[in-house]
């Protein structure tokens, strides 16, 4: 397993902690969504059962591809390894329309486990991802329990995008690991490395769409946001006096079929205007703070009410307009 781009300082700090004496049962990994708090975790995961089993592998958190351990958690057969995410509503359509919540079932579903002690290992590792996810107050409850009274041999690793939202006495039981956004030259080379046929220009453009965040950008490949960066650019340099950039991309974008660029798009907005804002000062910046206040909530409610998909790109275009030099 690869080593993950970015955040040296977080997993340096929980290296150093697996390395000392007593690890601590319960560790929250926080910090904005798409960062590879879930990656690390896993990773981290697989490392510190390797080594409790005597055959960890070289570097902080590489585990070799013929270790038993990774084999059996790749496979979903290790006894001392859970994780915990949303299940598909439909078992036969895994990682698609997911449920909206991790219920207290699910909570409860690791009991059997913690009723004995660890089979491969002295240790066992839960990872919770995202425990943002589940439901309150009945799961979170019981989860608390567990972390208040931690099953012998327990490491639990929690991801959360939006710590604040947890419960007091959730985030209490544990240390806080701060995950950050990585620079745009991490991002660069964790998009080279997952799409190695990508021209230099749609590397940029998700690097620009991504905000620090490789699974966003990730998320925007094969959407071809490079064109719509050039058509932004053009509407926000020139104002698009005559509505024709406008109108092109509300014909482009307004078809169901491009449902998925028209999500991009509208998420794509919001930070194309906030990255033209700091170039700004005076009346311009005031009119670019207004232009990005509105485009943040289009896109939502477009979205949340199923506006009709060609009037808000046409929308979304006009604001955009708001940014041409007077």
């Amino acid at each position: 397993m690869t080593s993950l781009a970015g955040n040296a300082a977080a997993k340096a700090a929980f290296r150093a902690a697996m390395s000392g004496a007593q690890l601590h049962h319960a560790w929250l990994f926080a910090g904005p969504e798409g960062v590879g708090k879930a990656s690390f975790a896993r990773q981290a995961a697989m490392r510190m059962l390797a080594e409790a089993a005597g055959k960890g592998g070289a570097g902080d958190f590489d585990v070799p591809e013929d270790s038993p351990t990774r084999r059996m958690i790749e496979a979903g057969a290790h006894p001392d390894y859970r994780e915990m995410a949303r299940l598909p509503k439909d078992p036969d359509k895994p990682g698609e329309n997911l449920a909206r919540s991790i219920p207290i079932a699910q909570v409860r579903g690791l009991g059997p486990m913690f009723a004995t002690k660890p089979s491969m290992s002295a240790r066992r590792v839960v990872v919770i991802d995202a425990i943002d996810d589940v439901e309150r107050p009945g799961a979170a409850n019981a989860l608390l329990k567990n972390l208040e009274e931690p099953p012998e041999g327990t490491i639990f690793l929690l991801v959360s995008h939006s710590p604040g939202r947890l419960l007091p006495t959730i985030r209490s039981r544990c240390r806080l690991l701060r995950f950050d956004p990585l620079s745009d030259a991490e991002v660069a080379s964790v998009l080279r490395a997952e799409l190695p046929t990508a021209s230099a220009a749609e590397i940029d453009a998700l690097v620009k769409a991504g905000g620090g965040s490789p699974g966003k950008a990730l998320g925007f490949a094969g959407l071809d946001l490079a064109t719509l960066d050039t058509e932004m650019s053009a509407i926000a340099t020139r104002g698009d006096p005559d509505n024709a950039v406008r109108s092109r991309l509300a014909k482009t974008l307004g078809p169901k079929a491009a449902q998925p660029r028209y999500e991009a798009f509208l998420a794509r907005v919001p930070a194309f205007i906030a990255a033209e804002a700091r170039g700004k000062q005076g009346r311009a910046l005031a009119d670019a703070l207004d232009a990005y206040e509105q485009a943040a909530q289009l896109g939502p409610l477009a979205l949340a009410q199923s506006l009709d998909a060609q009037a808000t790109v046409f929308e979304m275009g006009g604001i955009l307009a708001r940014l041409a030099a007077r």
